[in-house]
């Protein structure tokens, strides 16, 4: 990993957490991810909408019992009033889906950084109102798809920038879960409870949740945008008011065809994305289930398992790589990832530098339109009686 350096602004810098408390469930990976690479620390929160449990995790958390508030205006107001060397930097949103927007754009406009869990918003209005004050603001917005975070994707979207490949032509990219096999919103599962309910989660359930996730991987990897999409969605599960399975067509602005498979019914699947990208010149293969592999094939010569920390060699992989060659490059990593170019792109803002274009790597406003475009469109194009093709964003 890169030496970081230090000019004007020597210390770590100071997050907020909205949402996150004991009761939460991604939480905790936010947290360890933030923490990992000794940039950030952990100053303030409202860590539920729960006085109580808020109150509670924040002494878990060991803050002083001022920094801890019950709800998340409170916090915005207070922090905002705080002296400069003692207030936060940013805040980690990590609430469901209908409680993104609202606190986001508060913490814009109260002067502090965002790092918000994906899908952005709930709408893509929202989305946009979002993009309209980080411009007029210049605050630093990051979006955790944390698939984008991993050493090896890093190396293969170098690659397909590098040319390696010749002219993408045809993208495979699939998410299967299985968790959602049963009806397990009746049973008290709360993240099952939100992830099925349109009112929280939005319009759409397992495209939404993981299908915008495959949609970002392929899009990132090959520098590529979706121009439209054919679709199906459906219900497997009797009863459920948003969609548990689909899959899409896709056509890309270079004339690639693509395909999109999300799935949360795959009975005994746990988080197996994959992607398939092939080229005129040959292709590329990865899958989070073995994250430190990158399968690359030619049509003249033997397959090659490029692996993270030995035989990667991009400047972006090294930069994004922690552990010793042999060692997994994991889930928590590539989460850390997110939060630690982020955290140099706050820093040398704040250090009057311009970030390079390794810091800059992580998902940002517009990565959320384009996710918030394609729930749009893959909603619109499933539910139609006859597939047909819908232009994306339309």
């Amino acid at each position: 990993m890169d030496q970081l350096k230090f000019n004007i602004m020597n210390r770590k810098l100071r997050m907020g957490m909205v949402g996150g408390g004991t009761d939460a469930f991604i939480g905790a990976i936010h947290r360890l991810a933030a923490l990992m690479d000794n940039q950030i620390e952990l100053v303030c929160g409202c860590f539920s909408v729960d006085p109580e449990i808020s109150k509670e995790s924040g002494k878990l958390y060991f803050l002083p019992e001022n920094r801890v508030y019950a709800t998340y205006q409170e916090m915005f107001e207070k922090e905002a009033q705080l002296p400069e060397g003692e207030r936060m930097d940013f805040v980690s949103i990590v609430t469901p889906n209908f409680v993104h927007f609202a606190p986001a754009m508060m913490a814009l406009e109260n002067g502090f950084n965002v790092v918000l869990d994906k899908p952005i918003t709930f709408t893509l209005d929202e989305a946009l109102k979002l993009k309209d004050k980080i411009d007029e603001t210049g605050l630093t917005f990051a979006l955790t798809h944390v698939y984008s975070g991993y050493p090896a994707v890093k190396h293969a979207k170098q690659m397909v920038a590098d040319g390696d490949f010749g002219k993408i032509r045809k993208i495979y990219v699939e998410y299967p879960q299985g968790w959602l096999s049963t009806k397990l919103e009746d049973t008290g599962n709360p993240q099952a409870s939100w992830r099925t309910d349109p009112k929280r989660s939005g319009k759409a359930g397992s495209m939404g949740d993981i299908g915008t996730h495959a949609h970002h991987l392929a899009e990132y990897i090959t520098g590529l945008k979706v121009t439209e999409l054919c679709a199906e969605l459906n219900v497997f599960v009797p009863n459920r008011l948003l969609d548990d399975d689909g899959a899409a067509l896709l056509r890309f602005d270079n004339g690639a065809k693509g395909v999109l498979v999300a799935t949360q019914i795959a009975a005994g699947e746990e988080n197996a994305i994959k992607i398939r990208v092939y080229g005129d010149k040959g292709g590329l293969e990865w899958a989070q289930m073995e994250p430190n592999s990158l399968i690359i094939k030619w049509p003249d010569k033997p397959m090659q398992v490029l692996r993270v920390g030995t035989s990667m060699n991009s400047d972006i992989a090294a930069h994004n790589t922690r552990t010793p060659g042999g060692h997994p490059e994991g889930y928590l990593e590539a989460f850390a990832n997110i939060y630690r170019n982020f955290s140099l792109t706050v820093r040398a803002k704040m250090n009057d530098e311009k970030p390079t274009a390794k810091i800059l790597d992580f998902p940002g406003v517009e990565d959320g339109i384009r996710g918030m475009q394609f729930i749009d469109t893959v909603v619109k194009a499933g539910y139609n009686d006859e597939l047909k093709w819908v232009k994306f964003g339309e």
